[in-house]
């Protein structure tokens, strides 16, 4: 494996793990907004 390849290889690790964390975050704060407009519990 070259060493271009490699390094990309484990950069690509927290590039995923950023982007899903993105997704989960914008998931969590659209569902706590519509409570909070609902007066409803999140939980």
């Amino acid at each position: 494996m070259t060493t271009a390849a490699l390094t990309a290889y484990v950069l690509i690790w927290p590039v995923l793990v950023a982007v899903v964390l993105v997704v989960i975050s914008r998931g969590f704060l659209r569902e706590w907004l519509e409570a909070r407009r609902n007066g409803e519990d999140l939980i």
